[in-house]
């Protein structure tokens, strides 16, 4: 296990692992969901690990960096996300999606790192409606703005955009996170959270009406 502890959370030995099963794990895992894929690990199937590992890592690195605004600690806390989902091969139930689970996971350690580090950290890298470079979308927090807009305003918007989404509170900044960003429908934010489809879509409403309500001068 500590071999495998060590693999999880050094990204040089997963890409050494990655490359040598990646033919292997491609096709015996493509065509399986998730939940059996983590039901393989357990038995001790490796190359289920590294094909979550390649499925997952990247959009989680992502989603990290989003919450905690820093790339190193961001990949940091990814390895620490899949050492975990490693740790917990054993216990692993399919009780929900194992994106759920994960973002679950993944959730709390950047909450629980934000809360810890709020004292050190910047309102400078959040880009809310600037154009997400691996999906392309962008927030609906206000309307687009023509392209003759200024160079200033622009940057006088996304500045406050940036202040107030950090000041929203931490369930709503999570959950718009992961809607705008992630991808993420009603019910699989709402099972991160542990929230109802319906209080997740209240959630969302009072985020962006917030939002809206903050930055009207700038729509």
């Amino acid at each position: 296990m500590d071999d495998m502890a060590t693999l999880a959370i050094n990204p040089r030995l997963l890409e050494n692992l990655q490359a040598a099963e990646t033919h292997h794990a491609a096709g015996d895992f493509g065509q399986m969901d998730d939940a059996a894929i983590m039901m393989e690990l357990r038995t001790g199937n490796m190359a289920g690990f590294d094909f979550l590992i390649q499925k997952y890592r990247k959009p989680i690195i992502h989603f990290m960096y989003r919450m905690v605004r820093n790339q190193a600690v961001a990949e940091e806390l990814a390895q620490e996300v899949f050492l975990r989902i490693y740790r917990s091969r054993e216990t692993y139930r399919a009780e929900a999606r194992f994106s759920t689970w994960l973002y679950r996971i993944a959730t709390n350690l950047g909450v629980n790192y934000a809360r810890d580090t709020k004292h050190e950290r910047s309102a400078s890298t959040i880009y809310l409606d600037e154009a997400d470079s691996e999906t392309g979308t962008t927030p609906d927090v206000a309307d687009s703005t023509p392209g003759a807009e200024s160079n200033l305003l622009r940057q006088e918007r996304l500045n406050a955009i940036r202040q107030h989404v950090l000041d929203l509170p931490e369930r709503q900044r999570m959950a718009v996170l992961m809607h705008k960003y992630e991808g993420m429908d009603y019910k699989q934010i709402g099972d991160v959270l542990k929230l109802s489809e319906s209080a997740t879509k209240s959630l969302l409403f009072r985020a962006y009406q917030t939002l809206r309500e903050k930055l009207k001068g700038f729509i």
